[in-house]
């Protein structure tokens, strides 16, 4: 089955991850990119999870998972080899309602990590729905140098378009008009948007 691609506000929800190692640290790098709410538990680091962790000043437990240690969290990485962990802390995730994520095994996952490429307020993302995360990363790759740098720059402007008219059909209609000439303007060519 496919996954329904989401964009979760994380402003209010914690999310712990279990586990110190080089996949922990790139499911952790990839959260900062939306939260600093973040605990991390583990009784190692490799280096690079270590700097990173502490360059964002996480709150860290230097020790093995515990149970309880979901309690008080919405979101829950799990990025340890050991299945037997990952079942036992999804299968807690699900009784208390917590979204889970278990790295590599899409049974004990609630949801899954895209691909994507993120340039200010634009994010976009690519999911094979587990299948295959390397077609959806050399397809990220490939879109991204599509997008150019200052699309960031041009949704602030929209931004500020939106918030500043009134509502209705003519802010609608400016506002779509502008976004398809900025559009336009990238690829060079018509592009008709239903």
């Amino acid at each position: 089955m496919a996954y329904f691609p989401a964009f979760i506000k994380l402003d209010e929800i914690s999310v712990l991850v279990v586990g110190g190692g080089y996949i922990a640290g790139e499911k952790i790098e990839k959260l900062l990119d939306f939260t600093d709410n973040i605990t991390v538990v583990a009784p190692h680091f490799s280096k690079e999870t270590q700097k990173l962790v502490e360059s964002a000043g996480l709150k860290v437990f230097n020790r093995p998972y515990e149970e309880g240690d979901i309690e008080g969290f919405g979101v829950v990485i799990v990025a340890v080899d050991d299945l037997q962990l990952q079942k036992r802390i999804y299968e807690a995730c699900q009784s208390r309602h917590i979204l889970c994520n278990s790295v590599d095994s899409v049974d004990y996952c609630d949801f899954i990590f895209p691909s994507y490429t993120k340039k200010g307020a634009l994010t976009v993302a690519f999911s094979t729905s587990g299948i295959s995360p390397s077609v959806a990363k050399y397809l990220r790759r490939a879109i991204e140098r599509l997008i150019p740098d200052s699309i960031a720059e041009f949704l602030e402007e929209m931004k500020r378009l939106r918030s500043s008219l009134p509502k209705g059909k003519e802010r609608m209609k400016m506002l779509d008009e502008k976004a398809k000439i900025y559009i336009d303007k990238i690829f060079k060519k018509d592009i008709d948007v239903q």
